[in-house]
């Protein structure tokens, strides 16, 4: 292979819509640009589509439904199977796209490209395992037979923060249950998605499958296609502000919906807890992708006994971490995705502090070029801050102490999120009893990190609608028919 450059990988990604299986311009002939957030260059510019863009789109999925439906199972896993390798043979042209246009460090994003991966893969499997069921009814005199369809054209809408495996989690039960779509990446991470529809593309998925439309105008483009009515399903990851709006759309049609939202997550360590793991966790759950992850640990409740050493030990290890460009070596803290993203992390601060919260390291953005906020620890956080309310998507670690276990729950129950919250102790009463009372759809017991594409992942409260990865995302882009046989 070449050698793999900046520009090189850039320039290799075609930068216009794919619809119908065809790259091509906006109708318009309008780009808008896409910024590396570490230094805030213009990387490159991309189709911006209207509303006749995205209507050509599905169009195309329209089209091409009824004779994907029929593809066998086999093919569909297959051509996600080839989907897989080629991911993992391009793993680093991929990666270095990906930090060039969203900034994580590059081993955060070769870790991303393999996990994004990992669903081609499950679901290639899956897509063979899709079954129905056949009964005796209760009176005898007939029979009761169960089918599986796809649910038809979908729409999905991805965010920048993951900008690849949010939409292999999407694509993958997408394609394996036999159903079209039109795909909506972030405007601030386009490329990704773009690359990665070549790359269905080359691995044999038919024309109209999969269309990906890159816009400027999220709300104003998606917004017919949403309540257009032919399309069946729509599938969204972002922010729970965003999803009541989708939701109010997709009522006027009535679509099936999939909804992965925002997170508040409590990080509850207890005094038994092995403090070693603890810390090392808290660094996955906080740090993992800068901060920038709806599973984030957003708030940290400490028990009294260890509540001082487990922050000295936080605070060493958050002190200690090197900030800079993705793309510069021995990095692991890169930028956020822009300059709102900075503001917003910087207002929280300031607002704990104000309540009077302690700063034991950072608490301030990085000076200069990009959009850099220092890995930060707070101790004394008000249960009144916005910091304990709002998602921080940021390096930002605010502690606060608790005597007993339903001190502990009440606090981190005290949300309108409900996505994971996780557990830290060594008593497997207590360890069980926790996990039953959070208020999550996910938990993470005595480990930092719970995505994994063979479990369900998703939320409850206003965390989200139903469940991504696992043996049930696929049953997100599935009917169940049901038929009446007289005998």
């Amino acid at each position: 292979m070449s050698t793999v450059t900046e520009s090189s990988v850039v320039e290799a990604v075609t930068k216009e819509l794919f619809i119908g299986g065809k790259w091509t311009p906006a109708t318009s002939g309008a780009t808008f640009p896409v910024h590396d957030p570490a230094t805030g260059k213009v990387l490159c510019e991309v189709a911006d589509a209207s509303v006749s863009d995205g209507m050509a789109a599905l169009d195309a999925a329209v089209s091409a439904q009824k004779e994907w439906a029929a593809h066998p199972p086999r093919e569909r896993g297959e051509i996600l199977r080839r989907a897989y390798d080629a991911l993992l043979a391009r793993r680093e042209e991929l990666a270095l796209l990906m930090t060039l246009e969203m900034g994580k460090p590059l081993a955060e994003s070769r870790g991303e490209i393999a996990y994004a991966a990992e669903f081609f893969r499950w679901f290639a499997e899956e897509a063979v395992r899709i079954d129905g069921g056949y009964a005796v009814a209760p009176n005898g005199s007939g029979r009761l037979l169960v089918t599986k369809q796809p649910v038809g054209p979908s729409l999905l809408i991805t965010p920048w923060n993951f900008p690849m495996a949010m939409g292999t989690r999407k694509i993958g039960p997408a394609v394996a249950a036999g159903c079209t779509m039109v795909i909506k990446p972030a405007e601030q991470t386009p490329l990704s998605m773009l690359a990665l529809a070549q790359i269905l593309a080359d691995a044999g998925l038919p024309d109209g499958v999969l269309n990906v439309i890159t816009t400027s105008d999220a709300g104003g483009v998606m917004e017919p296609l949403i309540r257009d009515g032919r399309a069946r399903k729509l599938s969204f990851t972002g922010s729970t502000a965003v999803g009541r709006i989708l939701l109010e759309q997709c009522a006027d049609k009535v679509l099936r919906t999939s909804m992965e939202l925002g997170g508040n997550a409590p990080f509850l360590v207890f005094d038994d807890a092995d403090l070693d793991a603890a810390v090392e966790g808290a660094m996955q759950a906080k740090m993992r992708n800068i901060g920038e992850a709806c599973t984030a640990a957003n708030r940290f409740y400490v028990q009294r006994g260890v509540a001082d050493e487990f922050a000295r030990r936080l605070t060493e290890r958050m002190s200690a971490l090197s900030i800079g460009r993705g793309t510069e070596e021995g990095v692991v803290v890169g930028p956020l995705i822009d300059s709102a993203a900075v503001s917003k992390v910087a207002e929280l601060v300031a607002d704990a502090t104000e309540r009077g919260a302690e700063v034991l390291t950072g608490g301030e953005p990085v000076a200069g070029p990009g959009n850099f906020y220092r890995p930060t620890v707070l101790t004394g956080v008000p249960a009144d801050a916005r910091i304990c309310r709002e998602e921080i998507f940021g390096p930002v670690a605010p502690i606060t102490v608790f005597d007993t276990e339903d001190e502990a729950l009440a606090a981190a129950n005290d949300t309108e999120y409900g996505l994971v919250g996780y557990v830290y102790t060594n008593d497997v009463k207590r360890a069980l009893r926790v996990s039953e009372r959070l208020e999550t759809g996910m938990v993470g017991l005595n480990q930092g990190i719970v995505s994994n594409p063979a479990a369900p992942f998703g939320g409850v409260k206003q965390s989200g609608l139903g469940r991504e990865g696992g043996t049930v995302g696929i049953e997100e882009f599935l009917e169940t028919k049901y038929i009446a046989v007289s005998l």
